[in-house]
């Protein structure tokens, strides 16, 4: 339903894979808004609906010490244009209607039945457009008796299982640094609305889409539930190691840098062993096969580290990539701003933003050959498309916009 050029003329580029969609996201933090992002980057027109005079609480998070500023914001609502409408008043909630009915999507994340309340559930706003799709990103999801509970990504990272694979085995549970439990609920949300939208083209008819926090983070846990089940096997903190794979490991070397080496396919590990100038390790029963190798791990991760703890990291490196050993650095932001595969692939941008200049942010993934994703613009003003969306989209006229403004409306 979009594509047309807004006033600031920031639609989408043409050919871009979800030019003619529009997307309402509707909630606040992370996982409904990744869902949003991820859309927006290949090419959806996505309108963030946020609370008039606050916004969403990302404005705030990030770290950016001279200006006070969010340096997550302009990355998670890049591409996004963002109006303003109280949603506990009515005439909020009938400018969400309006908009539903010129949309394909809407995202939303707050706790199941917010929206019925409002009057915005699903069945009232499927009678406006019996096209659309929501997606619904909850911690528990939309069913089952903790569906009321509050549900951010830590506690589906807990219930889902990573929290109890992740760290040092004499550690308790860590985590992983970043909100995984909060991004995987939105990559499935935005994975579900796109086989929603492919399904509607056969049906005429949109549906609900349902991602749970903690069944996003089960779907990526492997075998987990089917070694338990059928043999009793729990997993547990193994820190920087797979069980029973290897060598897989991080290791020394001589300027106190580490390396991560993975070598644990046989022809693999018969390459490294030629470059280790240990050639015979390769036919040692002891490391010859996958599970001699896993049995044996510890001793082969130690031969390992007492060659590689001698060796230069670049000379190693390349030397192993020579052989076709897959080895690398463990980056940071600045090894990745100074890597030239990086720069060739332009993996890292930078996107114009009247705050920070040029802000640096990682590009759209993944790359499409034909109708690729872009960054437009970084994350906007609150309410900075007012006009354009309730005056150029809805007709609303701008005395009626003036009302709404002094009314606290949007």
């Amino acid at each position: 339903m979009s594509g047309d050029p807004g006033s600031d003329g920031t639609a989408a580029p043409a050919g871009a894979a979800l030019q003619d969609l529009r997307v309402i996201e509707m909630g606040v933090l992370l996982a409904g808004p990744f869902c949003g992002q991820l859309l927006g980057d290949l090419g959806a027109e996505v309108i963030k609906v946020e609370q008039p005079g606050v916004g969403d609480p990302m404005r705030e998070w990030g770290r950016e010490k001279p200006h006070g500023l969010s340096l997550w914001w302009p990355v998670l609502a890049r591409n996004k244009k963002s109006v303003t409408a109280n949603l506990r008043e009515e005439r909020g909630q009938d400018l969400v209607r309006r908009l539903v009915a010129e949309s394909d999507v809407l995202v939303e994340n707050f706790r199941p039945g917010t929206l019925e309340r409002w009057g915005l559930g699903y069945d009232e706003l499927a009678r406006i457009n019996p096209r659309l799709v929501m997606a619904r990103v909850t911690g528990f999801g939309q069913s089952g008796p903790y569906a009321p509970r509050a549900g951010y990504g830590s506690i589906g990272e807990a219930m889902g299982g990573l929290r109890h694979v992740v760290g040092p085995p004499d550690r308790p549970p860590s985590r992983v640094g970043i909100s995984i439990g909060d991004s995987l609920a939105g990559t499935y949300a935005a994975y579900g609305t796109l086989a929603a939208l492919h399904a509607r083209d056969r049906t005429g008819r949109g549906q609900v889409v349902d991602s749970a926090i903690y069944e996003a983070v089960l779907a990526m846990m492997e075998s987990l539930i089917s070694e338990y089940s059928v043999a009793g096997y729990t997993r547990e903190r193994t820190g920087s190691i797979l069980p029973n794979v290897a060598p897989s490991n991080v290791y020394p070397t001589a300027g106190d840098e580490q390396i991560l080496v993975a070598a644990n396919q046989d022809t693999v590990f018969a390459r490294l062993a030629e470059v280790m100038g240990r050639p015979e390790l390769a036919r040692d029963d002891r490391y010859a096969t996958h599970t001699a190798r896993g049995e044996h791990q510890a001793e082969l991760d130690g031969l390992i580290a007492a060659w590689t703890a001698i060796r230069d990291a670049d000379e190693l490196l390349a030397e192993l990539d020579q052989h076709g050993v897959p080895a690398g650095r463990i980056y940071r932001a600045a090894d990745m701003l100074d890597d030239p595969h990086f720069a060739a692939r332009d993996a890292i941008v930078a996107v114009p933003d009247p705050r920070f200049d040029d802000l640096r942010m990682q590009n759209v993934a993944p790359r499409l050959s034909d109708t690729p994703g872009a960054i437009r613009w970084a994350g906007p003003e609150l309410g900075e498309h007012n006009t354009e969306v309730y005056g150029s989209l809805l007709g609303v006229d701008d005395a009626t916009l003036e009302r709404l403004r002094s009314d606290g409306i949007i």
